[in-house]
């Protein structure tokens, strides 16, 4: 399966960003961030559609590893205007 780069909402208010597979019930973000600030004025959905903003703060993560049951929420993102962005740990 071709990882795509998604945001992921998870439980307790993570939010992640990065190249998102499955394997078993365990959703796998590889060369992820913690996207601590957001940095826009439309919500996640403006980070999703155009990349990060130059108020977005993103804290690199390596790889996150969650069980399925842990995620509120998925935006598929603009791959191209991610490019860069998505951490390369």
């Amino acid at each position: 399966m071709v990882p795509k780069i998604q945001i992921l909402v998870l439980q307790r208010g993570w939010v992640v960003v990065g190249e998102v597979t499955k394997e078993g019930s365990e959703v796998v973000v590889s060369k992820s961030s913690v996207i601590r600030r957001w940095g826009t004025t439309k919500g996640l959905g403006e980070i999703a559609a155009g990349g990060p903003t130059a108020d977005t703060v993103l804290d690199p993560a390596g790889t996150v590893r969650v069980h399925e049951l842990a995620v509120v929420m998925t935006i598929d993102c603009d791959a191209e205007k991610w490019q860069g962005h998505v951490c390369t740990q």
